[in-house]
């Protein structure tokens, strides 16, 4: 266990699939103990649990909601029960609700404030109850994981795109706040392809929608999981004097004109 408290580690929630398995399974395999969080899918986390062990970190995994507070305050309390450390947390956990924008009875207010719980205010209390524990390191990081909708405005709905946009604010005011002992920045991928559009599109229309993405992008290509995690990674390890940027990971489509997806 010793030798284990030598390594950093960091929490990295929203992890069971997706950009959050990314960025956990190579958080281990650059030399990181990995806090794999959860909410609902326990089968997936578990798996990504057992790929970071194989790439070389310890693991555990902690079932959490950051909407919740205690559920926040216990996902620190265990990494630091069995690290004694924390280094970087990876603000990665979000949700929505597909909504087309020019319907504007499509959303109702519950919508707005289950979104926002998760997106921005379980991003700040996660991060308050890592502070004191990251403040400890000689090399903090906290990366939050937004998205290209939060300065396009496009995206799963409105209500999703204003909570990016409010989390790039709260990225802003973290940098400023917890400087000099914690670099705070944001990483903002265009559309990635993952299972999130799963939840609106069929799968011909899903793959037909990743092909105009790709084709529009001066890049020719889509983003991956893997993209972002590089991006992520980079910020918990690297630009030591860079704090309170917004990172954009979309192949270049904010290049283009108007609203080409």
């Amino acid at each position: 266990m010793a030798d284990l408290q030598k390594r950093p580690s960091a929490i990295v929630s929203g992890s069971a699939t997706g950009i959050g398995a990314a960025c956990a399974k190579m958080l281990a395999a650059q030399g990181f103990n990995v806090a794999v969080n959860y909410s609902r899918s326990q089968s997936e986390a578990s798996a990504t649990a057992e790929a970071c062990r194989r790439a070389g970190g310890d693991t555990i995994v902690v079932r959490g909601d950051v909407s919740d507070d205690g559920d926040c305050r216990r996902i620190v309390d265990d990494t630091i029960s069995r690290w004694g450390r924390l280094d970087v947390l990876v603000n990665n956990a979000g949700t929505t609700r597909f909504a087309d924008p020019k319907d504007l009875s499509a959303l109702s207010k519950e919508d707005f404030e289950t979104i926002f719980s998760v997106n921005l205010i379980g991003t700040y209390q996660l991060t308050r109850a890592a502070v004191p524990y990251l403040k400890q390191s000689d090399d903090a990081s906290v990366i939050n994981v937004s998205s290209h909708s939060a300065f396009s405005g496009i995206g799963s709905s409105i209500a999703y795109a204003a909570s990016k946009g409010a989390l790039n604010t709260l990225t802003l005011s973290l940098a400023r706040a917890l400087a000099p002992e914690v670099r705070v920045n944001a990483v903002c991928p265009g559309f990635v392809d993952t299972n999130w559009m799963s939840g609106s599109l069929d799968e011909d229309s899903l793959t037909d929608f990743k092909a105009k993405v790709a084709a529009v992008a001066p890049l020719k290509t889509l983003v991956s999981p893997k993209d972002t995690a590089e991006a992520v990674c980079w910020f918990a390890r690297g630009g030591r004097a860079i704090t309170g940027q917004l990172l954009v990971i979309d192949g270049g489509t904010h290049l283009t004109v108007g609203n080409p997806i």
